[in-house]
């Protein structure tokens, strides 16, 4: 991937988010909160969880921890935008793992779209049904993961096209289940299993392709995901609390957690090999 490709993308990538903070803001200006009449309330609504005042006249009943989640739509297109480059140049023998199976990629920046928009619905609404949703595009993300590391640690075998898509295939039927499934697991339990497993596929393949791997990247992510859990602690014990402030722990959690968990996505598909090809 050249300089000038990369660039475009993400000048692509932040051209669609800037427009759709509009389509949101739109929506939360002419639309109020009768829109959620009707629904269930979460449990995270009626015990205040959020440091954020629920305004239940506006659309948006929490407009900064709603706002917040388009930093995963913003990796999320990124992604994809990578994936339909990445689809260009498929057959190439020279390409790294990743860049053969630009479906993966496809997958991942979905998941990521699917949690901002879930999320949001979620801030937005404080639902339980938008909770669900919430969760499962959180479960969404890791399960694509998982999928991504399993593939590169089994890279001695070869998948033709058609097992190419039936693992995309099981790892959406997979995504699915845990819509039940953390209804009858705590996600306390659920989440540290996931991340555990794949932090254990991240070694192994760093072990694997040392000279082709940059430890920076899961360093990095480890790093935020422990400042970004610290926040949202702080921000659920309402410490330093401001409930009308710009400032909203739980909003720093999204944009965080969304950056470590392209960090993890970026240690498979962003080598140091592609690096210099930018840089240069």
């Amino acid at each position: 991937m050249s300089k000038h490709v990369f660039y475009t993308i993400l000048l692509r990538a932040a051209l669609i988010t800037i427009a759709m903070i509009g389509v949101w803001f739109c929506l939360n200006t002419v639309l109020n909160g009768n829109v959620w009449n009707g629904m269930t309330l979460s449990k995270s609504a009626l015990t205040v969880e959020y440091c954020e005042f629920n305004n239940t006249q506006k659309l948006f009943h929490q407009p900064m921890n709603t706002y917040s989640n388009l930093a995963y739509f913003f990796f999320g297109i990124l992604i994809v935008l990578i994936a339909l480059e990445d689809n260009k140049y498929k057959g190439a023998q020279d390409l790294n793992h990743m860049k053969r199976f630009p479906l993966l990629s496809a997958l991942m920046g979905a998941c990521f779209i699917y949690l901002s928009f879930g999320s949001a619905f979620f801030h937005a609404s404080l639902t339980w049904i938008g909770q669900r949703v919430d969760m499962n595009g959180a479960y969404s993300l890791s399960v694509a993961l998982f999928g991504i590391g399993l593939y590169h640690v089994l890279h001695k075998i070869t998948l033709t096209e058609s097992i190419k898509h039936y693992w995309i295939a099981t790892l959406i039927v997979l995504i699915l289940a845990f819509y039940q499934l953390h209804l009858m697991v705590s996600s306390s339990l659920l989440l540290p299993i996931l991340i555990v497993t794949n932090l254990v596929l991240t070694i192994i393949n760093y072990i694997q392709f040392r000279k082709d791997r940059s430890i920076i990247f899961p360093l990095l992510s480890l790093i935020l995901m422990v400042i970004a859990v610290k926040i949202r602690t702080l921000d659920v014990q309402k410490v330093g609390c401001d409930p009308y402030s710009w400032y909203q722990g739980h909003s720093v959690w999204h944009l965080l957690t969304a950056m470590s968990s392209f960090c993890s996505y970026a240690f498979y598909r962003l080598t140091p090999s592609v690096f210099h090809q930018i840089l240069d």
